[in-house]
């Protein structure tokens, strides 16, 4: 049996909560270097969290936002790891890690992720609710947040394809490291959850078909992705030139208008002088 808690590469030693326990095989958490087939409904929602977070990372300082690049954190076990839906970087990975489809911690400028996001696919849920949050605890992941678009919490309480842990299914779930480097779940509903380190507000719309991030509760005001800014800066392009275009064709129709009031005073005026002649 391996030791309730490790050291990671060099940081602080994380303990394992006692509800999870590690593997009795580290090939248990091997990692395929064969991407996994998406349903397109999945693929829509990782697709969605990505770019509103590739948007919000534009103004963070040295943050890379990654999707399905594999982590790989123990070097005697160089095959162990994990690839999350959705990871975001601080600092970011060095320039050569595009090309990589994952990357060692233990390498020189490489770093785990400060964020994972998951979002659980109907044909493997199991990993998503067991075995996400444990590599998570064990690789040193600051926050992992789960996302379940299976669910439907207002129309029924039935799950449609999850398969749920101990605890139950859930549409948002948030696990922390505390202040003693536990590894536990602080929030699992419906959501809205905070997250500190986006500070922001995880928010499942849509009836739970999809995961947006918003800057508060209540969920008013959403953190766009660079293609809806883009939509909106169009949008308003167009509105202003629309606005232009209205202004210019009322400026013309009133000086028009304008003319012909002052032809017909000048006919009036003459006509009216013609009869003072006679």
């Amino acid at each position: 049996m391996l030791n309730s808690s490790i050291m990671h590469h060099g940081a602080r030693e994380l303990h394992h909560h006692r509800d999870y326990k590690l593997p009795r095989d580290w090939r248990d958490w091997e990692l395929s270097e064969e991407t996994m087939p998406e349903s397109p409904d999945h693929a829509k929602a990782i697709n969605l969290i990505e770019a509103i977070l590739a948007w919000w990372a534009r103004s963070q300082p040295c943050t890379q936002v990654e999707h399905n690049i594999g982590i790989r954190w123990m070097k005697d076990w160089p095959s162990v790891g994990l690839d999350p839906d959705v990871s975001v970087f601080r600092p970011a990975l060095p320039d050569s890690s595009h090309k990589e489809s994952s990357i060692h911690t233990w390498e020189p400028g490489y770093t785990v992720p400060i964020l994972a996001i998951e979002v659980v696919s109907r044909t493997n849920s199991r990993k998503d609710y067991e075995v996400v949050p444990r590599k998570c605890e064990s690789a040193g992941i600051s926050e992992l947040c789960i996302f379940d678009p299976l669910i439907r919490p207002r129309r029924t309480r039935l799950r449609t394809g999850s398969t749920p842990d101990e605890h139950g299914a859930h549409l948002l779930q948030l696990w922390r490291h505390d202040e003693r480097g536990q590894f536990r779940r602080v929030y699992a509903g419906e959501g809205p959850v905070y997250s500190p380190t986006l500070n922001g507000y995880f928010i499942a719309v849509d009836e739970g078909c999809k995961l947006r991030i918003s800057n508060d509760e209540a969920g008013f005001q959403w953190w766009p992705t660079s293609g809806e800014v883009s939509l909106e800066s169009d949008a308003i392009e167009r509105a202003e030139k629309m606005a232009e275009r209205k202004a210019k064709e009322a400026a013309q129709k009133s000086e028009k208008e304008a003319l012909a009031l002052v032809a017909e005073l000048k006919a009036q005026l003459a006509k009216a002088t013609n009869s003072t002649k006679w």
